[in-house]
């Protein structure tokens, strides 16, 4: 049976035309002005003038609608006016912006520029979500769980779980529940499995043990997210990645070092996949 909504289907269907006739219109448009801009371009390099300054951002506002997954925006690498435009971008289109690794001293102008929004800061997980006053967020229906190692890993965990979290899910958290005290993940594991989850995140650093050693155990997907948390060789996430793609348990899949939203994401689309289904079961 095929779940596939028909707004979704008729968007893939659309969309090759759609990147064509776009693609051809910029092209024209490109070819037109080139002329025109040749001497102007010239007179301005030869002031001096940086043509980069110019915020140019092209924000993929659709993919939400066209595949499930919210476009987020990377604030380590960019400056406070590129992450200002973006997200007057998203919130015009969708409502929402979510930003990922916001700088601490990129927050404050963050908030002032926004002043008319609702701003949630989450310092631990270096991440901000700007909703529109009448934003409400979706409910999907799936049930995702995040599990930290340590403490150390919980900034990570706590990215992941906020993406997990605006795709609708439900999220349930479990942390500091490493290998070093194993008796600590029985009950946690037992009390998600009782509730129905979807699909667990397991975020560690270390010797990364933890996400073979759940995934052994559970009946549903687990994502390994490996942290940037150790000692010496191999413990900048190294080691952690390593362990987890050598892992003997199957349904484990692993995202890269520190990679919360690429966790976040791969579980809420299993989990939202599987509630949809679980809704059309129900009927």
């Amino acid at each position: 049976m095929n779940y596939h909504s028909d707004e979704q289907l008729e968007l893939l269907n659309l969309l090759f035309q759609e990147e064509s006739s776009q693609q051809s219109t910029l092209g024209n448009e490109q070819r037109n002005r080139q002329q025109s801009h040749v001497s102007e371009q010239k007179s301005q390099d030869a002031k001096g003038n940086d043509a980069s300054s110019e915020i140019e951002v092209r924000p993929d506002a659709g993919r939400e609608q066209r595949k499930g997954t919210p476009e987020v925006i990377f604030g380590e690498t960019k400056g406070v006016a590129q992450i200002i435009a973006m997200a007057q971008e998203l919130l015009k289109e969708s409502g929402r912006a979510i930003v990922s690794r916001v700088r601490s001293e990129a927050i404050a102008p963050l908030q002032v520029a926004f002043q008319e929004y609702t701003v949630c800061v989450h310092e631990s997980a270096r991440s901000m979500v700007i909703y529109k006053p009448d934003f409400v967020r979706p409910r999907s229906g799936g049930h995702v769980g995040v599990i930290s190692a340590g403490t150390s890993d919980i900034p990570v965990a706590e990215e992941a779980a906020i993406i997990a979290g605006e795709m609708g899910c439900r999220v349930t958290r479990i942390y500091d529940v490493g290998v070093a005290g194993l008796h600590r993940l029985v009950e946690p594991l037992r009390n998600l499995l009782s509730n129905d989850v979807d699909a667990i995140i397991v975020a560690a650093g270390m010797d990364g043990a933890l996400p073979s050693v759940v995934a052994g155990i559970v009946p549903v997907p687990v994502i390994g997210l490996p942290t940037s948390i150790g000692y010496g060789f191999g413990g900048n996430g190294i080691a952690a990645l390593l362990s987890m793609l050598q892992t003997c348990a199957p349904g484990l899949s692993v995202v890269n070092i520190d990679n919360g939203v690429g966790a976040g994401i791969t579980a809420a689309l299993i989990a939202n996949r599987v509630a949809q289904a679980r809704e059309h079961q129900s009927r």
